[in-house]
């Protein structure tokens, strides 16, 4: 009866499969609350982890999308790189109509098949295979099948059970088979509040995982998806060993395997380097001249190449060629600093206007940038090498507020970059206006940016003066009729400052209604986008960076008008911030306006959305209050 029963299942096994498979392909069959708010649903996302030795993997993962609209076409997911390294064994598609009758089959090679340069590449030695397929209909379902062997082993990958905003998840499961008995790390997060199932030890499974709507002010995704990470205790990248029990070692290694040898310079550049810095006192004054020794010897051009795009180029090659990558630069920097006595350390980070952190508790290659730390006291210097301009230790809006990993000597450390307050973050606007008895003005400003500030107004310098009198023209996009008649600017990189002087004139700004004239006092920072409103928010919210406006103005009013009516003076204050605004007459023809808007960096709970909108409502409404002028006459 045991034979009998063993040759049942080997005759019916591969048709039930195939009646699974068969549901999964046809669009009808998945359920209205997938449906919902998804542009695409995973019906089955399959993978499976072989780690064979230290040195070897195998990779195979299954795939079915269903797509729904055309917003859904880049989660179809059909796309493989590879290099020396990596070789795929299978790779091939099949693409299915609504009613899950085939429509085109694709054959490893038949898939597109290019070279990884990314845009600003210079040179990288990775390519990519990926499916080019342009659907004439919606929905559609695409199987993607790969098994890809690896012979470097630093990179496992991971899993994300919900891949994104407006994707749902039929099926997916996530399997390490580890016959090598080398150690494994894995940390997941947010499994228990979305129903992950742990089938074992390195084995996980998820059904029915509804899709996630993007919300206004969310923290980043993978802070409350779920998630997966992996990684091996010893491993091998491109014939280089490696270890990694904790951040101390897998740090260690990667100074000494990875950066240490690298630093090497011709006699000539030695002798320039310690000729500029030799009256220099401190070794911040020593930095500061490396760095733009630095800045106006090299640009960046990024180059992938070298143990996983992981090594930087020689610092030699650097100085002779005048360009690298964030990782050449960076090490060519460090190596200037070695030669004139200044310690510095090569930094690894999450780069990005987001702010994403190394993970401090689980040791692995992350991270997608470098950068350098300069010691000083019990704090930092960060220095950005991959641009010409940035002053120095000025990091805000791309690697600032993050947990990253600096090499020491003694191994790697996780320590914290600058976080810029809401006082830091500073824009002084200081204007003197002169209004007509038509309405028109004409105004004479001054803004003075700080911090993060300094980052998103130092830029408008570097543009054709057409292009600079179209940028102010969209900042005050509100101003009709708007005239730019000179700018000049003052970037002061020592203090990290900058400041714009603004000469500019606008016809009918304020409204003439029989003999009074109605105004905003409030001419140059209106606030006026609302956050949207959500019913039944799903996801907490975050402001990642504050910030601190300040205003006062000067207004010449016509001298046949006299104030009418003047707005009362206005302070709120809550946890997300606080404002206040005020309108006082100085003198029979002038009016002050004084403005102050400082925004809290905090994290919060979806249900404290409404009281944040709220606030934000009532700036919008002070700020686009008015005033009236009656005419003596």
């Amino acid at each position: 009866m045991i034979k009998v029963y063993r040759l049942i299942f080997v005759l019916v096994f591969p048709i039930l499969c195939v009646a699974q498979d068969e549901k999964l392909l046809t669009f009808h069959n998945i359920s209205t609350d997938l449906i919902e708010n998804a542009n695409a649903v995973v019906r089955l996302n399959d993978v499976h982890i072989e780690v064979k030795s230290y040195n070897k993997m195998v990779y195979t993962n299954k795939r079915i999308v269903t797509v729904l609209n055309s917003s859904g076409n880049s989660k179809v997911g059909a796309v493989m790189g590879y290099d020396e390294n990596v070789s795929i064994k299978k790779m091939e598609a099949r693409i299915y109509n609504s009613f899950g009758k085939e429509i085109k089959k694709i054959k490893k090679n038949d898939f597109e098949d290019v070279s990884a340069v990314d845009g600003v590449s210079l040179y990288t030695d990775s390519r990519v295979k990926y499916l080019r397929y342009t659907p004439t209909d919606y929905p559609y379902t695409i199987v993607f099948e790969t098994e890809v062997d690896y012979n470097s082993t630093g990179f496992v990958p991971g899993w994300r059970p919900i891949e994104g905003y407006f994707t749902s998840t039929e099926n997916a499961s996530y399997k390490i088979s580890n016959p090598s008995g080398i150690e494994i790390k894995t940390k997941t997060n947010n499994f228990e509040t979305f129903g992950i199932e742990k089938l074992s030890d390195f084995s996980y499974k998820a059904t029915n995982l509804s899709a996630l709507k993007s919300e206004s002010y969310s923290p980043d995704f993978i802070q409350f998806a779920p998630n997966l990470k992996a990684t091996l205790t010893k491993f091998e990248m491109e014939g280089v060993k490696g270890s990694n029990n904790n951040w101390s070692d897998f740090g260690k290694w990667m100074n000494e395997t990875l950066v240490m040898d690298t630093q090497a310079l011709p006699a000539e550049v030695k002798s320039e380097i310690k000729a500029l810095t030799a009256h220099a006192t401190t070794a911040i004054e020593k930095a500061k001249i490396v760095y733009q020794y630095m800045q106006n010897k090299t640009r960046y051009i990024s180059v992938q190449v070298g143990i996983g795009g992981w090594k930087p180029m020689l610092a030699t090659d650097v100085h002779r060629l005048g360009y690298g990558d964030c990782k050449g630069l960076t090490n060519y920097t460090k190596a200037l600093l070695n030669e004139v006595g200044v310690e510095s350390y090569y930094t690894v980070i999450f780069g990005g206007p987001d702010i994403e952190d190394i993970d401090a508790t689980f040791s692995s290659i992350q991270g997608n940038h470098v950068i350098l730390s300069l010691p000083v006291e019990d704090d930092y210097i960060w220095l950005e090498c991959t641009s010409q301009t940035s002053p120095f230790g000025y990091n805000a809006n791309f690697t600032d507020d993050r947990d990253a990993l600096i090499l020491t000597p003694e191994g790697g450390k996780i320590v914290h970059t600058k976080v810029y307050s809401a006082a830091e973050n500073l824009l002084d606007t200081k204007a003197k206006v002169v209004l007509s008895a038509d309405g028109d003005f004409k105004a004479n400003i001054q803004m003075n940016a700080y911090g993060t500030q300094y980052g998103h107004h130092e830029g408008v310098q570097n543009k054709p003066l057409k292009e600079q009198a179209l940028h102010y023209k969209e900042y005050w996009s509100y101003i009709n009729n708007l005239d730019m008649l000179s700018m000049v600017y003052n970037n002061d990189k020592e203090s990290i400052t900058f400041t714009e002087n603004i000469e500019l004139s606008a016809k009918k700004y304020a409204s003439i209604t029989g003999d009074r004239l109605l105004l905003s006092p409030n001419f140059f920072n209106v606030l006026s986008a609302v956050p949207p409103r959500y019913r039944d928010r799903k996801l907490p919210f975050e402001i990642e960076r504050g910030f601190h406006d300040k205003d006062s103005y000067e207004i010449s009013i016509p001298e046949n008008f006299e104030v009418e009516a003047l707005q009362d003076a206005v302070h709120l204050k809550t946890q997300f911030g606080e404002y206040a605004s005020s309108i006082v007459k100085n003198s029979d023809n002038s009016l002050v306006f004084n403005r102050t808007f400082i925004l809290n960096k905090g994290a919060y709970e979806k249900e404290d959305y409404e009281a944040f909108r709220s606030f934000w409502l009532e700036v919008v409404k002070h700020d686009n209050s008015r005033i009236i002028l009656k005419s003596k006459s």
